[in-house]
């Protein structure tokens, strides 16, 4: 990306010291020892940087009001100049970088970007699935195709069922996209830093019958609440529409979501074993009156 050129944007200034400048212009008084410790620098590296800024008119050291013994960092008028101008080319150069993208890869590199960040810098909560963000939208072409695959991937990994099941989801997709009544049905897809990481639907089964169907959230994303989100999503959506009651077939070996179902206030009204996508199974039929 030409930062490690001899000087930053073309500029007398490595990247090191444009650094510094971004943290003089941004705070309304600086500390040398504050920046040593936030920039990770050695104390004789900072020094020397912003005594060459001092010889160069760009920094003023003012005896902190608060502290006789500590200087306060300020950018002069020329200093705040010099870095307002590096910033621009800065912006002007990114934005020249992602002009030659289309939209689309545009937005992965974006999405690539907040995953490196929130991954890097997060804490250690976030990084083992209990903290972060995400949002929850309409889906877009490509996301029934994703909502197949994962359920036919993470189902095959996670509980050792067959094809059978991706088969049965795709015929469940297929129904749901073919004859969508977007009054009374919906489909939601959760979204985390440009990643499908959830899904879950809500499909017309009577007049006063809906049921909630594929309900997954992917093992990175869970711990997010974004599991329960979804089926209140889902009953709302129920109940908003004008259904009675929202019913919903899982299997007993589904634990996760067998809570997040009793949590939402549905009960369970009928089991049955079966044996389907190669294995042995009980299935519930749970439902909530809206």
């Amino acid at each position: 990306m030409g930062l490690l050129g001899d000087g930053y944007l073309e500029s007398p200034f490595s990247l090191t010291e444009v650094r510094v400048l971004y943290e003089l212009a941004s705070r309304e008084r600086a500390v040398a020892t504050d920046l040593t410790k936030e920039l990770g620098l050695d104390a004789g590296y900072l020094s020397r940087i912003l005594g060459s800024f001092k010889r160069r008119g760009l920094l003023e050291k003012r005896v902190s009001a608060d502290d006789g013994r500590r200087s306060d960092l300020r950018l002069t008028r020329r200093g705040s100049s010099v870095f307002a101008s590096l910033d621009a080319r800065s912006r002007e150069d990114i934005g020249t970088q992602l002009a030659r993208l289309p939209v689309t890869d545009q937005a992965r590199l974006v999405a690539a970007m907040a995953s490196i960040e929130r991954l890097l810098g997060e804490p250690e909560a976030v990084r083992s699935g209990r903290g972060g963000s995400y949002v929850l939208r309409a889906p877009r072409p490509g996301d029934y195709g994703w909502v197949v695959q994962r359920h036919g991937a993470l189902y095959a990994e996670e509980y050792g069922w067959n094809e059978e099941f991706e088969g049965l989801v795709a015929g469940i997709v297929g129904t749901f996209v073919e004859h969508l009544d977007p009054t009374r049905e919906r489909c939601w897809i959760a979204e985390r830093d440009g990643t499908n990481v959830g899904c879950v639907l809500a499909v017309k089964h009577s007049l006063t019958v809906a049921k909630l169907r594929l309900l997954l959230v992917e093992p990175d994303a869970r711990g997010l609440g974004i599991g329960r989100r979804l089926v209140e999503e889902c009953v709302a959506f129920s109940r908003a529409a004008g259904y009675k009651k929202l019913r919903l077939w899982t299997n007993s070996v589904l634990r996760a979501a067998r809570h997040l179902y009793e949590d939402a206030g549905f009960e369970m009204v009928d089991e049955e074993t079966h044996h389907s996508f190669g294995r042995d199974l009980v299935g519930e039929t749970w439902e909530l009156r809206l």
